[in-house]
Parts: C-alpha cells; sequence; structure tokens
C-alpha cells in the first residue's frame, strides 16, 4: 500500500468525514468569509504527510496557516478527530468484517524534541524525550485501537487499556478461542492470565533469560504461520505521515489527532486493499 500520493482527502472518505464536521458559513453571512472544510482537511493534511510546520503551509494552497492550525485544535477540543476515526473503523466493519481470530499488539518510540504531556526518557534514544505509539489491529492490520503515553511506559502496562474499549463489539460466537500476537515486550504472566480469562490465546514472545535449563522447541503439529507482521506493517505505513515519525507537537492531544487522521486513511485504503 502506497501514500506517495496522498495529498487531498478522496471523494468517499470525504463524503463520510463531512457527515462529523460543523456546517461551513453560509455565503453572504456576517464577517469575514470562512475557509471551506475540505480546504482546511487537505490542509491539515499536508502538514501530516509532509511534517512542516503549520506556518510553512503556503497561503495560495489553504489559506492562511492561523486559521487552519486554530480549526484543527477548535475540532479536536470537540473531539471530531477521534470521531472521525471511530465513524471509519465502524465503516470497515460493515465494508470487509474485522478479522478478530488473529489480533496484535505492538508499541513505537518516537522522538519528541519539544518535551510536553505524555513524553519521557526514552530508553533507546539515550533517555532523550520522546513519546510512544501503541497500536491493535486485527489479522489483516486494520488499526482498531490507539493510545499514546511516554517513551518509558511499559508496554505490559498498556495492553488491556488497547483492548479495554473495543469501538466495534467483539462477536462471543464466531470465534470459541482468539489468538493475539505480541513481541518480548509484552512477556508477563500477568497480562497471559488476563488475556486466558477473555477466550484469547497469547502468542507473546519470551525474554531470554540466563539459565540452565533449556526449553525445548515447539512441535511442528504447536507451530502457526507468522501473523506479528501485520501490525509492524501499519506501524510503518504510519510512518509514511512524517509528523508521526517525530512528535513536534507539545500537546499530546493534538499529536494524537493527527495519529487518529493517519489511522483513518489506513482504514479508508483497507476497505478496498489489503
Amino acid at each position: 500500500m502506497s501514500y506517495t500520493t496522498l495529498w487531498e482527502v478522496p471523494d468517499g472518505l470525504w463524503n463520510q468525514i463531512e457527515q462529523v464536521l460543523p456546517r461551513e458559513k453560509r455565503k453572504g453571512s456576517v464577517g469575514r468569509p470562512a475557509l471551506p472544510n475540505r480546504q482546511v482537511v487537505n490542509g491539515i493534511l499536508f502538514v501530516l504527510r509532509s511534517g512542516c510546520q503549520w506556518k510553512g503551509l503556503k497561503k495560495e494552497w489553504y489559506g492562511a496557516s492561523s486559521s487552519l492550525h486554530k480549526r484543527f485544535q477548535e475540532w479536536n477540543e470537540r473531539g471530531l478527530w477521534k470521531k472521525i476515526y471511530r465513524l471509519i473503523v465502524k465503516y470497515y466493519q460493515k465494508k470487509r468484517r474485522i478479522k478478530w481470530k488473529w489480533q496484535a499488539v505492538d508499541s513505537k518510540m518516537v522522538p519528541a524534541p519539544l518535551g510536553g504531556d505524555l513524553t519521557g526518557p526514552n530508553p533507546t534514544d539515550r533517555a532523550k524525550s520522546g513519546s510512544k505509539r501503541h497500536i491493535w489491529v486485527d489479522q489483516r492490520g486494520a488499526p482498531l485501537s490507539i493510545r499514546v503515553t511516554a517513551a518509558n511506559t511499559h508496554d505490559v502496562t498498556e495492553i488491556m487499556n488497547l483492548l479495554n474499549r473495543p469501538i466495534v463489539r467483539k462477536p462471543k460466537t464466531l470465534y470459541r478461542v482468539q489468538h493475539l500476537s505480541a513481541d518480548k515486550a509484552y512477556d508477563s504472566e500477568e497480562v497471559r492470565s488476563k488475556l486466558h480469562r477473555r477466550n484469547i490465546t497469547p502468542h507473546i514472545r519470551k525474554r531470554e533469560y540466563e539459565s540452565d535449563v533449556m526449553t525445548p522447541p515447539p512441535l511442528e503439529s504447536e507451530k502457526h504461520p507468522a501473523r506479528r507482521w501485520v501490525v509492524e506493517r501499519t506501524l510503518s505505513w504510519q510512518n509514511d505521515f512524517r509528523s508521526l515519525r517525530t512528535r513536534w507537537a507539545k500537546k499530546s492531544s493534538n499529536w494524537l489527532a493527527f495519529l487518529y487522521l493517519a489511522s483513518t486513511l489506513i482504514l479508508w485504503k483497507m476497505c478496498f486493499h489489503d
């Protein structure tokens, strides 16, 4: 899946987004004319895709950058970006059906040079300021839940927060047991116990502890095809949006809003292509 030419919101997606955004100011109304909503969203998408500063937007393309930034924050304070994301998750469920049998979770640490809330010392970057993106995906890699934390937040403390509030209710009868793939950052007996209580079979890579006891390799009948790569691929797709590679937003809520918009675009593509 490529996003190299996706600099404007597709028509079909705009028809969905338009339902959530406030009504546009009527022509001929008192006061200065407002920027059209679609022009604003396309300007916000340009910032998300390019990673440029708000003042780097060309006025002749999208209008005054200050107006776009103000509208972006106003909509975020009203929870509209999250609402749009939730709407497209439901659209994905209606269009293709969420594949619940195999799921996966993972996270990505990114630098946050300007600091702000939900930042902390990045253990993989000489303790520089950073944040972490957490995602939960279905068998295809569609992002079902998103969270932002400080870079030093342990994954085992966030996994249940991701799974606790699914946007679409899980079916209880479709699969008797569901499976969840995760890397060794989630290696915890407490996590395994909680997953088993939800009829979820965990497939978590174990940490390599120093021990004299050699663990025998699993039998061929116990092995499963590689499944965790789909969540790594989705994290890579998110990295195609340069504003998500480095967190320049001091407010974590603004950065999360960008994450909602990027995930909305990923979901929209997955509604029609794997």
